[in-house]
């Protein structure tokens, strides 16, 4: 008995090649394409509101620092002065009335990691409390704008 496999292996291959599933080159290349343009146009937006979060974060931290160093006035019955810095918050610079730390995980850096700034008496107020924005230093727009106490 001879068997002749030769014409059963010349079939499967001929039709596995029509069948074949996956994408053509081309396919791959058109759905790049239209994922790059998503993320060009996306993308730019998606960091723009990255810059806004950082501003946000730079208020709601001064209004900590307000809140806590009213709490310091409260017990001190003035404020610290620029010597004293924020730090009189988190260590007793020296008075009886301290009854801190007022805050609790210490000073926090600016969003940018640069330190606020606070000034005792301000020329804005009582206080002064404020951060340059990402360039660190004053004035700017967007995210290098100041971030202040006093407005």
């Amino acid at each position: 008995m001879n068997l002749d496999f030769s014409h059963y292996k010349k079939h499967t291959i001929e039709t596995r090649k029509g069948t074949q599933a996956g994408f053509s080159l081309i396919e791959l290349l058109i759905v790049m394409i239209i994922l790059g343009l998503l993320a060009s146009l996306v993308g730019p937006k998606m960091f723009g509101h990255l810059g806004t979060a950082k501003q946000e974060t730079a208020r709601a931290q001064i209004d900590l620092f307000l809140a806590a160093l009213d709490a310091y006035r409260l017990d001190t019955d003035s404020y610290p002065n620029s010597s004293e810095g924020l730090e009189a918050l988190v260590s007793n610079p020296g008075g009886e009335k301290w009854s801190g730390p007022y805050l609790k995980k210490g000073i926090p850096n600016d969003p940018w990691q640069n330190p606020y700034h606070y000034q005792s008496p301000g020329e804005h107020g009582e206080i002064d409390i404020y951060s340059y924005g990402k360039d660190n230093k004053p004035g700017g727009d967007k995210e290098d704008a100041d971030v202040v106490s006093w407005e």
